[in-house]
């Protein structure tokens, strides 16, 4: 059953999301909000999608059938309520399937489902400790990868060899649900096969909160809630130089187009943009709670879920 959020649960939310940093974040990179810089893009959004939707964190694109899937927690971000769903929208906003896949419905078990991720004919979904897999054309349950240790599994990317990339952003519930900091800190992978094997790439408070996941040929890219970082790891969870530094923190998704990165910042209310070694402004702006972004290939448009918004909104990207 359908469980809306009730006030108080959302004063919780957005106060434990929207917090600032513990320590000033540093400053932003040179030029990054200079005169001479990009303005930040101010048009209506192409596409606004609401119908349904209950505290959803995550939008990914499925280029295979043209369809947007969205993950709602539908509750506390911690509850094992067994009441997250995932529902499934055409690119102009139709309903396809309200509910894919529900959390006690057909042998589902779905607490709070955060990230999503699409390999070889699976649908990973990110759950408080576990990564749940799901037949992607039937949404049947296809069994689960248990994240040992960890407390808040919040993204997953996959990368083209088949393996899924898992961060753990390291909170816990603390008193009134407001979140805290467990320590558990970390970025895992994912191995395929018959039993799918979980491997422990890094695991460090340094990672300052690990939130959104993109994997490339060569680097999983990782953002930082707790602070305004865009960390570079190798394959194996080596670091790659200095992290990037945006000029917001409280960053979300991440998604890389062609050489640009997209961040999306809950304490800027934004999503900035920029490239590897060169300075990141904000493209879109007055976003609030913008979480777990995807990326529509088809009509280039960048996919932002509003955490506390209940919509997820489509913005094109030229």
């Amino acid at each position: 059953m359908h469980r809306p959020l009730t006030a108080a649960c959302l004063l919780v939310a957005a106060l434990a999301f929207a917090q600032k940093p513990a320590s000033p974040p540093p400053p932003p990179a040179a030029g990054a909000k200079d005169a001479g810089a990009p303005q930040p893009l101010k048009p209506t959004a192409a596409l606004v999608i609401s119908e349904g939707l209950a505290t959803p964190e995550s939008v990914l694109y499925d280029p295979a059938t043209d369809t947007y899937l969205v993950g709602n927690i539908n509750g506390s971000p911690f509850g094992k309520d067994n009441n997250g769903y995932v529902s499934e929208f055409s690119p102009d906003g139709k309903v396809v399937a309200a509910r894919f896949i529900e959390g006690g419905q057909r042998g589902v078990t779905l607490h709070a489902p955060k990230g999503l991720a699409l390999s070889q004919g699976t649908l990973y979904v990110a759950d408080i400790d576990t990564v749940r897999l799901f037949d992607r054309k039937t949404g049947a349950a296809k069994g689960e990868v248990r994240v040992a240790g960890a407390t808040f599994v919040n993204d997953v990317s996959a990368a083209a060899d088949g393996r899924v990339y898992v961060s753990d952003s390291g909170f816990k519930a603390g008193k009134d649900g407001a979140f805290e900091p467990s320590g558990t800190d970390g970025v895992y992978v994912i191995e395929p096969g018959k039993t799918p094997k979980l491997k422990t790439l890094l695991k460090s408070k340094d990672l300052n909160k690990p939130n959104g996941l993109f994997v490339t040929t060569d680097t999983i890219y990782v953002s930082t809630f707790g602070a305004n970082e865009v960390h570079a790891l190798d394959l194996s969870g080596k670091r790659k130089g200095e992290p990037m530094k945006l000029g917001t923190g409280g960053l979300d998704g991440v998604v890389v187009v062609g050489d640009t990165l997209f961040v999306s910042s809950w304490e800027g209310k934004s999503v900035w943009a920029g490239k590897p070694g060169e300075a990141f402004t904000e493209a879109f702006t007055g976003l609030e709670s913008p979480a777990d972004l995807g990326f529509d290939s088809k009509r280039r448009r960048l996919l932002v879920p509003l955490f506390l918004g209940n919509a997820v909104q489509a913005w094109d990207v030229k």
